[in-house]
């Protein structure tokens, strides 16, 4: 009986030990152990702001305009934000257009021969601005250009030649 006893000790030490944290204290799941609700994914910033800016645009009722391959923005300093083949969605019920993609920040005078049409009252002054300096910086080049060439005179030019 002695052997039982200290066997029946030896057996319960064994069968806390496994039950409450024995040598499978890092083991998680089966018997005994609590139910996780739900996976939680980490998400990083960017892709938790798209969500949420997906679902405000879904909420304001965007819809998705195709076919547009450049947006110009004009800014008050003449610079120009350039999309290419942007997405852009609207809203016009709110009023609210949005455009996304890859951008630049250009100066006008980089854009100009292809923009001149989307050009508007206040970016007229710009433009002349900048025509103005470009003829200003190009009349100081014609003035060196004519001392190459010779004052015109009256009469016959054979007789001017010979002398």
């Amino acid at each position: 009986m002695p052997d039982s006893a200290a066997e029946l000790a030896e057996a319960r030490k064994r069968m806390i030990a496994m039950r409450f944290g024995g040598s499978k204290s890092t083991a998680t799941g089966g018997k005994g152990s609590v139910r996780r609700k739900k996976k939680v994914a980490s998400r990083s910033s960017a892709a938790q702001s798209d969500v949420k800016l997906s679902a405000a645009l879904k909420k304001l009722g965007a819809t998705n305009i195709p076919g547009i391959e450049e947006v110009n923005l004009f800014k008050e300093d003449g610079k120009v934000i350039h999309f290419v083949n942007p997405k852009v969605q609207a809203s016009i019920a709110a009023n609210t257009y949005i455009i996304s993609g890859p951008s630049e920040t250009k100066p006008l005078q980089d854009l100009l021969p292809s923009i001149v049409s989307q050009l508007g009252v206040d970016n007229l002054s710009q433009l002349q601005s900048i025509a103005a300096s470009q003829a200003g910086g190009a009349a100081g080049v014609e003035e060196e250009d004519d001392d190459d060439v010779p004052d015109l005179v009256e009469g016959n030019f054979e007789e001017v030649s010979e002398s």
